[in-house]
C-alpha cells in the first residue's frame, strides 16, 4: 500500500505516547508513574489537573476518531465532557482514564494504518477540513497538552 504520509502519522502518534522523542519525554514517562491522588490535584486552582487534561485529550481523540470514519461530531470547547471536573474523573478512576487514553491510540492508529495516503485529502463532510488537517492538529494538541502536564507534575512535586 503507498502510505508514507499515514506512516509518519503513526510514527508521531506512537512516538508521542510511549516513544522515543527528541524532546526525550512522552505521555507514558509523564503519566504512568502517578498516583490517583496525584493525577486528580490541580497544583493551582487555576490549572486543570493531570487527569483533567488526559480526559480533555481522550474526549479530542474520540471525536477525531468519530470523523475519520466519516461521522458527524458534536465535540465543541464549550461541550461540558471537553473538561470533565475532577469530581467526574474521580467516578471513572484514575486507573481506567489511563486505560480508555491509551486504548483510544491505539484505536486511531489501527483505523488510519490501513488507508491510503489519498484518504489525507479527503475533506471531512461538507467543509473545507482534510483528514490531514485533523490528524496533524490532534498531534499538536497532545504535544501541547503533553508540556502542560510537565508543568503540572512539576508544581505538584514542588508542594509535596
Amino acid at each position: 500500500m503507498n502510505n508514507p504520509l499515514i506512516k509518519n502519522l503513526v510514527k508521531q502518534l506512537q512516538e508521542v505516547q510511549d516513544g522515543d522523542l527528541w524532546i526525550d519525554e512522552n505521555f507514558s514517562k509523564k503519566i504512568d508513574h502517578l498516583e490517583e491522588d496525584e493525577a486528580l490535584m490541580r497544583p493551582i486552582p487555576e490549572m486543570h489537573s493531570v487527569a483533567e487534561i488526559i480526559s480533555h485529550l481522550l474526549e479530542w481523540r474520540k471525536s477525531t476518531i468519530i470523523k475519520l470514519n466519516g461521522g458527524a461530531s458534536t465535540l465543541t470547547e464549550k461541550s461540558p465532557e471537553n473538561w470533565k471536573s475532577n469530581d467526574e474523573l474521580k467516578k471513572i478512576g484514575w486507573k481506567q482514564l489511563k486505560k480508555d487514553f491509551y486504548a483510544s491510540q491505539y484505536n486511531l492508529i489501527r483505523l488510519i494504518e490501513v488507508k491510503d495516503d489519498q484518504f489525507l485529502a479527503q475533506k471531512y463532510l461538507d467543509t473545507s477540513y482534510t483528514y490531514q488537517y485533523f490528524l496533524d492538529g490532534m498531534i499538536h494538541h497532545d504535544c501541547y497538552h503533553l508540556g502542560q502536564i510537565g508543568i503540572a507534575i512539576k508544581l505538584l512535586k514542588i508542594q509535596a
